[in-house]
């Protein structure tokens, strides 16, 4: 079983109303080395300005990224050559980073390698708490700047604390 942290950024708040703009994923173990990065055309003419603004990216350079097909296929190699056994995403935001995941791979690459299995890091670290409004973002090392890879890393490096800490994950 391998846990994979993915971050998204969007540019809209639904998947196939709005579109992803960019994935960044790293595969949750010791060296934080195998990761993934994809940029990727707009799928809709919706898009909201503030939601791009946070990707730092304008929408003129949104539509140069390549075509979803060939970024989805991609990050299933990806994930297929770098993990093993059952894939489990891990996100800040299931709901969000999860949906449009999900909604990505089934329309431009047929399945899910994630089938429906995430953990939310917040959650996870509520529970060792045993406090439901614990707070975790302090667990990163690396800055949350948007850009996705820093961000799953960041998420990652979280997930390795608690891992530290007694969680009891996959890291191998």
């Amino acid at each position: 079983m391998s846990w994979i942290s993915v971050d998204v950024e969007m540019d809209g708040p639904a998947p196939g109303l709005y579109s992803i703009v960019s994935i960044g994923a790293v595969v949750i173990e010791p060296t934080l080395s195998k990761t993934f990065y994809g940029k990727i055309k707009p799928i809709s003419e919706n898009w909201k300005p503030d939601a791009l603004a946070i990707s730092g990216v304008s929408r003129e350079e949104h539509l140069t990224y390549d075509e979803p097909i060939k970024v989805m296929t991609e990050f299933a190699k990806f994930i297929e050559t770098n993990s093993k056994g059952r894939h489990i995403l891990v996100s800040d935001n299931p709901q969000g980073d999860g949906a449009f995941i999900n909604y990505y791979f089934h329309a431009f690459y047929g399945s899910n390698p994630f089938g429906w299995t995430a953990r939310r890091i917040g959650d996870l670290y509520c529970g060792m708490m045993k406090d439901s409004f614990a707070k975790w973002k302090h667990l990163r090392k690396t800055l949350h700047t948007h850009h996705p890879v820093d961000d799953a890393k960041g998420n990652a490096e979280a997930v390795l604390a608690m891992k530290e800490m007694g969680l009891k994950i996959p890291t191998k």
